[in-house]
């Protein structure tokens, strides 16, 4: 229920505006101090409070390198200024850059951008605000009909752009309900999902975000009609977004909404609480 369905307008050219060539600059001078200083990228991550796999993206320039991050790091790494010197490009690059999802898709992640509050029920695949990068490509690559790999690879940027939610403050309150059946689905391979259970237990342990997976074995469940997220943008109502075989729907009737908000809110209530889940993450994660 992301990013993936039927494409049949032309996308936008790659970088218009230059910003992936200054992100990727950025990453690879973050690259070269970090091994300048003998650490690995879960090392410096570690330091500053970020992902293994958040630091492999920004360094190949695929994740913003925000503001914080910057300041941060070029304290750290002792870059002397070099690093905290462009962040005023990085705000520049921001501002200019224009939405390369898909354009069915643009209206909802403009939105999501700016959201306040997100709830997501997922029951087939990750969710696209949770999946690690090699997640993400695995998903594409397996899209049918087929896309060609530069489409893939702008999909999997894109995707892990939306990620940076996380990384403002404040950040929007999020709540993800997944299907247990996800958890076990190996999709891209053991590597990669082992992957993307931690990426779960680090995003599900922040302050903002509660994770909880409904198990396979309840008797009842209020939503078998597919996926669903729940928005509240800054400022607006709160609307709901449906995606099923690439059909997708912003629905702003607030009596849908509503429909929708009530059997989210059975969902949590018979699902694992947030600590239940990430506990079983964990286990499942042991096992693998």
């Amino acid at each position: 229920m992301d990013d993936r369905g039927r494409e049949q307008r032309p996308e936008p050219p790659e970088d218009a505006d230059g910003a992936t060539d200054l992100f990727r600059a950025i990453g690879k001078q973050v690259k070269l101090l970090r091994e300048r200083a003998g650490w690995t990228q879960k090392e410096l991550g570690d330091r500053l409070g970020y992902g293994e796999d958040q630091i492999s993206s920004l360094e190949r320039g695929r994740r913003t390198p925000q503001p914080e991050f910057l300041e941060a790091a070029d304290e750290l790494l002792g870059a002397g200024g070099l690093l905290k010197a462009q962040k005023e490009d990085v705000v520049r690059a921001k501002a200019r850059a224009r939405v390369r999802h898909p354009a069915w898709f643009r209206d909802y992640a403009r939105l999501e951008a700016d959201a306040v509050e997100l709830h997501h029920y997922s029951n087939q695949i990750v969710p696209g605000l949770l999946q690690t990068e090699d997640y993400a490509r695995a998903i594409f690559s397996m899209r049918r009909p087929l896309l060609d790999e530069q489409t893939i690879e702008r999909r999997v940027a894109d995707r892990v752009a939306r990620q940076e939610m996380f990384d403002r403050w404040p950040a929007p309150v999020a709540s993800f309900v997944l299907e247990e059946v996800i958890l076990h689905r190996p999709l891209g391979g053991r590597a990669v999902q082992a992957a993307q259970l931690k990426q779960l237990l680090r995003i599900g342990r922040l302050r903002t975000v509660e994770l909880q997976v409904m198990p396979t074995d309840r008797e009842e469940h209020p939503s078998t009609g597919g996926p669903f997220i729940l928005l509240t943008p800054k400022g607006r109502r709160q609307v709901a977004y449906t995606e099923v075989q690439g059909q997708n729907r912003l629905i702003i009737d607030p009596e849908e909404v509503r429909i929708i908000a009530s059997r989210y809110g059975i969902l949590r209530a018979q699902a694992l609480t947030p600590r239940e889940s990430l506990a079983l993450v964990e286990k499942l994660l042991g096992e693998l």
